[in-house]
């Protein structure tokens, strides 16, 4: 938020990261969270 408060121009630059960087943590905390739930059934 504050990349896009001091350069307007790029907004659409600066979510589509912001987009896909939330894609790519949401992916990891999914992962983490079938290893874990391996992790006590076997």
């Amino acid at each position: 938020m504050e990349a896009i408060a001091r350069q307007p121009e790029s907004t659409g630059d600066i979510r589509s990261n912001m987009i896909v960087i939330a894609a790519l943590i949401e992916g990891v905390a999914f992962f983490a969270l079938i290893v874990c739930i391996l992790a006590l059934f076997l």
